[in-house]
């Protein structure tokens, strides 16, 4: 790792993110939040958000992490691509497959598909995320977007920064919701107490769930969510918290639950402006067989 200092003449009052991209050509904004939400930047000593306005005379300090050597085969893992074009692609990721490699798994990830599917994917997230934009779990399945080249990732980011993107999941949650719908605005962050958890924390990240009910089956109640921000975990953290956990949920949901083999979830619907063509484009995909079998299980 190298930890490059910059110190700031011309840009004052610009977002800090703004301005780094505009002093160093070769970081993208999207890049450099992710620096900022790992703790790699300080400005005069001190983290600061991406919101942050860079004043003069402030001193950057940039620990620019090394370019990963993680070898990614391309596979042919028969993906469902949606809908696709010269710069974007939407592909309906199954539950079980993990978003991208990681050390120790690096093959049957969604990348490894991708890499075997088309040759062209954005470099901005590195190498082991080729194109990944955003990601969902590896037990939730559904709808996600692909940038092609880096201009398109720059604009499908800029526009989940700006919560301009659809995001539409179902979920299966424990318990009768009796009202039919409700907004969860709750800040999240790291669980202090299990740091492979997230949690509703006062510090946390601002995050905000739309929920509304489809069908209530006694004991469960099945649900539409609309993301307004895309935290880790959130809907499931969300839901957590004002006491409905999703069904199936290993992590955030009770001990005796749905044997699902995971959280009973998918992110069915999916629609943004094309970064290029400035076209806005919706997609949906059907509930997957078990997740169907599973309500009329329930339905009896």
């Amino acid at each position: 790792m190298a930890v490059v200092t910059l110190t700031i003449e011309e840009l004052a009052g610009e977002r800090i993110d703004k301005a780094l991209s505009q002093m160093e050509g070769s970081w993208s904004r999207s890049q450099i939040g992710n620096w900022l939400d790992e703790e790699r930047i300080l400005v005069n000593g001190v983290k600061v958000k991406a919101k942050y306005k860079v004043r003069q005379g402030d001193v950057i300090e940039v620990d620019v992490p090394e370019v990963e050597d993680l070898e990614i085969v391309p596979e042919d893992l028969n993906l469902e691509i949606v809908y696709e074009d010269a710069d974007v692609l939407v592909v309906n990721k199954p539950r079980g497959m993990v978003v991208h490699p990681a050390p120790g798994h690096t093959s049957g990830t969604l990348v490894n598909g991708l890499m075997h599917h088309c040759k062209d994917l954005s470099g901005i997230n590195g190498v082991a995320r080729p194109g990944i934009v955003h990601r969902i779990d590896k037990d939730t399945s559904g709808l996600l977007m692909v940038a092609k080249n880096d201009v398109a990732h720059e604009g499908l980011v800029n526009q989940l920064v700006d919560k301009s993107v659809t995001r539409k999941y179902t979920a299966l949650v424990h318990g009768h919701i009796a009202h039919e719908k409700g907004t969860i605005d709750a800040p999240i962050g790291r669980d202090q107490k299990d740091r492979q958890k997230q949690a509703v924390v006062d510090k946390g990240k601002h995050a905000v769930t739309h929920f509304q009910v489809i069908e209530r089956f006694g004991e469960f109640t099945l649900v539409e969510c609309r993301l307004e921000t895309g935290r880790t975990h959130q809907i499931r953290v969300h839901m957590n918290y004002i006491g409905f956990p999703l069904a199936g949920d290993p992590k955030y949901g009770p001990k005796k639950t749905i044997d699902f083999g995971g959280q009973v979830l998918h992110a069915g619907v999916l629609g943004f402006i094309h970064p290029v063509t400035k076209e806005y484009l919706e997609f949906e995909s059907p509930l997957p067989e078990d997740f169907k079998q599973l309500i009329e299980e329930l339905r009896g």
